[in-house]
């Protein structure tokens, strides 16, 4: 699947650049994609060095959590969960509880934690995986759900609109949360449709219920505060728990007589390895990106939906802000200029900038997921997961632009 998809990236970005020259008489056209190449691999590298710190600090850290048994605590916890929803995989395995812990970070909107608990999740995974080369239905499902961007506390967000002058911050708090919701729902379901899991078994009732009346109490608690009160708590939130998952750990290992500094030394090892391996996945990925975006196949895009929305007699207000839902699900530094740059020309409280701030708060950048995860344990055949991560990414758009126009329409 990857093959196919990377090369037609290439055949897209060709027949677009060719269209640009001899339609638009626009040579230059090709000296950009050119360009492109090499800023690509640039970056690439510039990520990579961004990558190693961050892996080595994550990967040192749970190192020390597993020596405390806090993995396997988790992975006991949800065993009977997961024996439905990932049945190849046994019960107490440490996969387990490190699937749990990439969730709450995502959650919690803690990308830094979230990418190197995740890596450590899809390299348990792959040791229960009778192949070497094609993905198993646990580390799909485990994928699609990563890449459905389930967010309760969208910081990140927030920062973009308070630094582009937004008198409410967290204006578009409560609809990213009901559209990564959904985006987090169609991905579950495409998977379980895919692999045949019993959604409907007691026991994966028991567990999804009350997660869903929590989340639900959690929205009516938030809605009765204020804007400012909201912004603080979400700020302290984020920054609290993150320090407080360190420290946990550190405490827990000292507590289980665990040396934290050696073990914490023996994991950044691992972690510098893992990024060191992630490196040829990352280049074909953003290269063959910065190739699209260059050629201008982005731009015809946003035209022909522009002018099927019109020719249906919809609101085109919306269209604005497909440029950051376009190039989400590729690159997450595009689509954020894209965020950026519609808050700058629309206006930071525009309905374009609005739901642009929603989708970019309820989609994730699939492809570099699926680079990244994948290729972190040499998986080549990827099976479903790209069409189901793809439709997750799409239940999260239409999501973001309908709740939009309850909330602001």
């Amino acid at each position: 699947m990857l093959n196919g998809l990377w090369l037609g990236f290439f055949v897209v970005a060709a027949i677009a650049g060719l269209s640009r020259w001899l339609l638009g008489d626009d040579p230059a056209v090709f000296a950009a994609m050119v360009e492109s190449l090499f800023a690509m691999a640039k970056l690439s590298v510039e990520v990579m060095v961004l990558l190693f710190g961050t892996l080595t600090l994550w990967l040192g850290l749970l190192r020390i959590a597993e020596k405390a048994g806090l993995v396997d605590a988790l992975a006991r916890m949800l065993g009977p969960l997961f024996a439905r929803l990932m049945p190849e995989v046994p019960r107490g395995h440490p996969a387990l509880g490190l699937i749990t812990m990439n969730f709450a970070a995502n959650g919690l909107g803690l990308d830094n934690a979230a990418t190197p608990i995740g890596l450590k999740a899809m390299r348990a995974l792959q040791t229960l995986n009778p192949s070497s080369t094609t993905a198993s239905n646990a580390q799909i499902l485990f994928l699609v759900l990563n890449a459905s961007s389930l967010t309760l506390l969208p910081v990140t967000i927030f920062m973009y609109r308070a630094q582009q002058g937004a008198p409410d911050p967290t204006l578009v708090f409560l609809p990213i949360l009901l559209a990564t919701s959904a985006s987090t729902l169609v991905g579950l379901l495409s998977v379980a449709l895919m692999q045949r899991l019993r959604l409907w078994d007691p026991v994966v009732l028991a567990y999804l219920v009350p997660g869903a009346l929590a989340l639900g109490a959690f929205m009516a608690l938030l809605a009765g505060m204020s804007a400012t009160a909201l912004a603080a708590l979400s700020s302290l939130a984020g920054n609290l728990t993150l320090f407080g998952i360190i420290l946990l750990f550190l405490l827990m290992g000292a507590l289980k007589k665990v040396p934290v500094y050696e073990e914490f030394i023996e994991g950044a090892k691992e972690g510098f390895d893992v990024a060191k391996s992630l490196l040829p996945y990352l280049v074909a990925m953003l290269c063959a990106i910065g190739v699209l975006r260059a050629s201008g196949a982005l731009e015809f895009g946003l035209d022909g939906i522009r002018w099927l929305v019109e020719a249906i007699g919809w609101d085109t207000r919306f269209v604005e802000a497909l440029p950051t839902a376009m190039v989400k699900p590729f690159s997450g530094s595009a689509a954020r200029a894209m965020l950026i740059e519609t808050m700058q020309t629309q206006g930071v409280d525009s309905f374009p900038a609005l739901i642009a701030a929603t989708v970019q708060g309820s989609t994730e950048t699939t492809f570099y997921v699926l680079a990244v995860y994948f290729g972190a344990v040499g998986i080549q055949r990827v099976r479903h997961a790209v069409g189901c991560a793809l439709l997750a990414e799409f239940a999260g758009v239409v999501a973001a632009i309908s709740v939009c126009y309850w909330f602001f329409g």
